[in-house]
């Protein structure tokens, strides 16, 4: 898994603080619903993380909490309603791509067992209930083996993930179960 270049190993070898400071990190949201034996899952159709398995989510806009971009961004993508209030946060991780520190970002992960509506298709996503012990790890991103297990199994998770430059094969992370995770509450 050792690149070849320069710049991945100097990525590398960095320690984590030197990564962060100063990294103007894009916050992003990731969200799943869930029910007794089930989570929703959607396949990507286009743009960042395209032909991957995951949960709905995206950028935080200007001016809006995290997690009203968490709301907002499941009824854009699977046409699903949910109160801000249903949002439970089950982790927050950061992702680093070696020589692409535009791809990084910090992403809050939540879990809702409360919505109106059916998840629908939409252009960006495909959405489609899974089994939570049947999950087709092989097609999604390549750290969700790592840590979605955990949160469904009612752990809270906080951790990093170091990725190479197309996000294929993991680096390094680290990975902890938290009592609680850094709570994000809506503006007023």
């Amino acid at each position: 898994m050792l690149g070849g270049s320069k710049d991945a190993l100097t990525f590398k070898t960095m320690k984590l603080e030197e990564i962060v400071y100063n990294h103007n990190m894009r916050k992003t949201t990731l969200c799943f619903l869930i029910d007794e034996n089930h989570i929703c899952l959607a396949m990507k159709k286009r743009g960042f993380g395209v032909n991957k398995w995951n949960g709905v989510g995206g950028k935080v806009e200007y001016g809006e909490s995290i997690p009203e971009a968490a709301a907002r961004e499941i009824y854009e993508e699977i046409g699903v309603k949910t109160k801000i209030r249903d949002l439970e946060q089950v982790g927050n991780i950061k992702f680093y791509f070696s020589n692409k520190p535009e791809w990084d970002q910090q992403v809050y992960i939540y879990f809702t067992k409360r919505w109106q509506g059916a998840p629908v298709e939409s252009e960006e996503m495909a959405p489609k209930w899974y089994d939570k012990t049947k999950l087709p790890y092989d097609e999604m991103w390549v750290d969700d083996i790592h840590w979605l297990p955990k949160v469904l199994d009612d752990k809270k998770v906080r951790g990093e993930f170091y990725f190479n430059e197309d996000g294929s094969e993991i680096i390094k992370f680290n990975i902890r179960e938290e009592e609680q995770v850094p709570l994000v509450l809506p503006r007023k």
